[in-house]
């Protein structure tokens, strides 16, 4: 399959020396912690040391943005990844909840300067999320890798 992100797997990912923070959700604990453990493993297998990784829990994804930005402003990490799950209902709680973590994301970025990866799954169903924190498939590890190449692109561009 042909994704968005295919140019990730030829890109030059060099994470030595670099610190990110994870922000995670509990609700739907058992995939986010899937998508968690598939970023440490994207972290660490391009360079990153797991002391280098601190990992931070809120109740759910739309929390995430608060602690993104107060995470992104300590100056200990280079870049943030938020992860969550949010699975469509019967409501329109999804849209309100994943909306506002998207949205709250970008403007945690934004108002640091800090990158923070949107690895928050917004899926139709609990088979859809189950696909995406595979061993295989996993989308905090493809989040992890784009983390990485945003870090080195943002450092060429100031100059480090």
């Amino acid at each position: 399959m042909v994704g968005p992100n295919d140019g990730l797997n030829n890109a030059k990912i060099d994470g030595t020396g670099m610190r990110f923070g994870i922000v995670c959700a509990t609700f739907n604990f058992e995939i986010v912690d899937a998508l968690r453990r598939g970023a440490v493993r994207g972290f660490t297998t391009h360079g990153v040391r797991e002391a280098d990784i601190e990992t931070h829990w809120v109740p759910g994804a739309f929390e995430l943005p608060v602690a993104a930005k107060v995470l992104a402003r300590t100056g200990r990490v280079d870049a943030v990844i938020a992860l969550g799950a949010v699975i469509r209902g019967d409501t329109p709680h999804f849209e309100y909840v994943s909306g506002e973590a998207a949205s709250g994301l970008q403007r945690a970025a934004l108002d640091t300067g800090v990158h923070v990866a949107f690895g928050v799954l917004t899926v139709n169903t609990l088979e859809q999320a189950l696909e995406r924190c595979a061993e295989t498939d996993n989308k905090g590890e493809e989040a992890a890798v784009g983390a990485m190449m945003t870090v080195q692109t943002l450092r060429t561009i100031a100059g480090n």
